[in-house]
């Protein structure tokens, strides 16, 4: 008999799920492992732009945009881990991890932080998770009616359109960051400001100090759409065609985050290339459980969902994908009618 199989009530739910995991350790921090993992990605970092230098302006260094485009997420993912506390033991530590990798790559941690936060609290939620308010997409009937001419059009085609936005999303990045610097809705705006500047002016003087305007002009183009296009393809199949939640729903935190969360199965490579938001169930459980800890995590939370009743999505890599354009392509129906 599986040690979760005698149902607890609803309220402790939770804290039994809670009890395994800190008795297996899960919680503990893997300081080691985080300090091989930052080393590695800085030394390959910097190895990418020795490399761009020696190359020198040539068309090949398209090959060192996608390059940088994969360890510019690569960063940010250590960026998101020390921005849930999975690094280091208290906030100001994991912090300042936070904002030297968030500045590496011209976001703002800040803006992030609390935008991640919001999500966390409430995913999927309708009126609450920010990663379901965006102006080009609608995740509900409901928010593709509201929308109205050039916005209402791409709701109407957005399965199709899905993919090709996602190349615009590191400039998105980089424009929100700004905007919320500029809107001071950042704690350390004056620390952020310089980041943003100081990335942007080393970026920009790298790029055409070694590159002609025409190449250095497309290959700033090419890393941003494909840092982009890395990045949505590693958050999209979080929650995107999982269930939507409105205003005075009933779902304690246990059943919110599972319900509205899918996992994305595979191996290492998996784990490495999707920065452990694979395992999106039990990171949204427990956001602070660090990376190397969650594909354990896994085994307990599904038996303890299975033994309680409790709907636990998981699908490969592929699969996750289709889900998402199948949702996407559902809710822009009624305006194709």
């Amino acid at each position: 008999m599986s040690t979760f199989e005698t149902p607890t009530r609803r309220g402790s739910d939770f804290a039994a799920l809670s009890r395994a995991i800190t008795d297996a350790g899960l919680l503990d921090r893997r300081v080691g492992y985080y300090v091989a993992k930052i080393v590695l990605t800085l030394l390959a970092f910097a190895g990418c732009w020795v490399a761009f230098a020696f190359i020198g302006d040539s068309w090949w260094q398209l090959f060192t945009a996608a390059g940088l485009a994969f360890l510019f997420t690569q960063i940010a993912f250590i960026g998101h881990d020390a921005g849930h506390k999975q690094i280091l033991r208290g906030k100001r530590a994991n912090d300042v991890v936070g904002y030297a990798h968030a500045g590496l790559i011209g976001v703002s941690y800040g803006w992030w932080i609390g935008k991640h936060t919001r999500h966390h609290a409430n995913p999927n939620h309708e009126d609450d998770d920010p990663d379901v308010q965006i102006s080009v997409l609608a995740f509900t009937v409901g928010q593709g009616g509201a929308k109205r001419g050039f916005l209402r059009w791409m709701a109407k085609h957005q399965a199709f359109l899905f993919f090709p936005m996602l190349l615009l999303e590191g400039f998105d990045l980089h424009l929100s960051s700004v905007e919320a610097v500029r809107k001071r809705e950042v704690k350390a705006r004056a620390l952020e400001a310089a980041l943003l500047l100081g990335q942007l002016a080393a970026y920009l003087t790298a790029v055409f100090v070694v590159l002609s305007p025409g190449t250095g002009v497309v290959f700033v183009v090419v890393h941003q759409a494909l840092w982009g296009l890395y990045m949505g393809c590693s958050f999209a199949p979080n929650h995107k065609g999982m269930p939507t939640l409105a205003a005075g729903h009933t779902l304690d935190f246990l059943r919110k985050q599972v319900l509205t969360s899918r996992n994305v199965r595979g191996g290492p490579v998996v784990d490495f290339a999707l920065g452990g938001l694979n395992y999106q169930i039990e990171h949204h459980l427990f956001p602070s459980m660090p990376r190397p800890s969650l594909r354990r995590a896994q085994v307990i939370v599904r038996e303890f969902c299975a033994g309680h009743g409790i709907d636990y999505a998981q699908c490969g890599w592929l699969a996750s994908y289709g889900h998402v354009l199948r949702h996407l392509h559902a809710v822009g129906a009624p305006l194709r009618a």
